[in-house]
């Protein structure tokens, strides 16, 4: 009876398979180079020269090459190294804000949101390049702890 089971084994033959394969790879290798290489990209356009001013709910912090604090016009918010009153007269502001429903532009309409959401509390940065990486990290994180949302950078050559 064995026997008889040996005769009949199956026998897959693969060689179909492989031809398929090889016209397969050879059609992708040909079009391959047909597919365009270039990678169009919608950059920004130049400046306009324009000055735009600032809005009154603006709020940057500047550090001074000396690394004392300064909030818009205000001087005396502390240092790098104690950022306290800053912290302070952000919290403050903040509240203020809140009771007086000062909404970013973008949440006026929002009303499904909470006003703790819909306040301006947008905070740039503005440091010279003088001052370490670490020192305006950890100047972020104290002005992320008052609430502040969100943070960004200003460069140097931008006036304030």
């Amino acid at each position: 009876m064995s026997d008889h089971l040996e005769k009949n084994k199956p026998f897959i033959n693969v060689t179909p398979l492989i031809d398929v394969l090889l016209v397969l790879l050879i059609i992708f290798m040909v079009a391959a180079p047909a597919k365009p290489h270039k990678f169009n990209a919608k950059l920004p356009s130049p400046p306009d020269g324009r000055v735009y001013p600032p809005s009154d709910l603006t709020l940057v912090v500047g550090i001074e090459p000396d690394r004392t604090l300064r909030l818009n016009g205000l001087t005396d918010m502390g240092s790098l190294d104690d950022p306290s009153k800053l912290t302070t007269r952000l919290v403050s502001l903040f509240s203020e804000r809140l009771k007086n429903r000062a909404y970013r532009s973008d949440m006026l309409m929002r009303t499904d949101l909470p006003d703790q959401i819909r306040v301006e509390k947008t905070v740039f940065i503005k440091a010279p390049r003088s001052i370490s990486y670490g020192d305006v990290a950890r100047l972020i994180d104290s002005v992320k702890g008052t609430g502040a949302d969100p943070i960004g950078l200003q460069l140097d050559e931008l006036k304030q």
